[in-house]
C-alpha cells in the first residue's frame, strides 16, 4: 500500500546503526516525464548534506541547458553497449530510441560511505532496480491531472506527445508498486511530501539495508 506524507522536515540520519557505521539508503524517485521529479530533487539535494545524486549514463543528445557529468554522462551507442556487456549496469533500457543506464559500482561505493543515494529514472528502470535490490525504497511523483501534463511537457517544447501520454497511462498504472506516491499539485505541498517521505524512509531503514 502507497503511503501520502503530508508533513515536513528531513532528520539527520544516524551516523550508527546497531554499533556499526552507518549505510546509506538507495531512494528511487520516479514517475511520467513532467510529473516534476527533477525539481523536487534539485531541491532536496540543495538542503540536505547526508545524500548524493546518481547520475545515470545516456545515449540520447545533450540538451542546451544540460552538463555533461552532472544531468548525465553522455556517451556513444558502442560505448553504453560495452558497458552492458561487462556488467556495469544496476539496471538499463531503452526510452524513446534511447539507452539510459543506473551505474552500478558507483552506487555502491557511495552508499557504503553512509550517504544516501537518490535516482531519477523511469518507472520501468524503478521497478527493475526494486527486483534486483529489495533494499531499495521506491517513490512515485504524480502529476495533479492528464491535461496538466500534457500542458508542462508543451511548455517545455516536448515532441510526439500522443505517444509519451500512452507512456504515461502504463506508468501511473504502476504506481501502485511504489512505497510513496506524492502527487505534484502544488510545488511547496509536494516537496514538503516529499521530505517527509524520505523522512520516514530513513527511520524505517536506518542505513541497515544496503543492495
Amino acid at each position: 500500500m502507497s503511503n501520502s506524507p503530508d508533513g515536513q522536515g528531513v532528520a539527520a540520519p544516524s551516523g550508527v546503526h546497531a554499533g556499526n557505521r552507518r549505510k546509506g539508503v538507495l531512494i528511487v524517485v520516479s514517475g511520467p516525464s513532467g510529473a516534476g521529479k527533477s525539481t523536487l530533487i534539485d531541491r532536496f539535494l540543495r538542503e540536505d548534506s547526508y545524500s548524493q545524486f546518481s547520475i545515470s549514463y545516456t545515449t540520447r543528445q545533450k540538451r542546451v541547458h544540460e552538463v555533461d557529468g552532472k544531468d548525465y554522462h553522455f556517451v556513444d551507442e558502442g560505448t553504453f553497449e560495452s558497458m552492458i556487456a561487462k556488467g556495469h549496469f544496476l539496471e538499463w533500457e531503452k526510452v524513446h530510441g534511447n539507452l539510459y543506464g543506473t551505474p552500478r559500482a558507483e552506487i555502491l561505493a557511495i552508499l557504503e560511505t553512509g550517504k544516501d543515494i537518490v535516482l531519477d529514472i523511469d518507472v520501468k528502470g524503478a521497478i527493475n532496480i526494486s527486483g534486483r535490490c529489495a533494499a531499495a525504497r521506491l517513490i512515485f511523483i504524480e502529476p495533479p491531472s492528464v491535461g496538466e501534463l500534457v500542458n508542462r511537457l508543451s511548455l517545455r517544447g516536448e515532441k510526439e506527445i500522443e505517444t509519451r501520454m500512452k507512456r504515461v497511462e502504463e506508468e501511473i498504472a504502476r504506481k501502485g508498486e511504489f512505497g510513496y506516491t506524492i502527487v505534484n499539485d502544488d510545488l511547496e505541498k509536494a516537496y514538503g511530501r516529499f521530505r517527509k517521505a524520505i523522512d520516514d524512509i530513513r527511520r524505517e531503514d536506518n542505513g541497515k539495508n544496503n543492495c
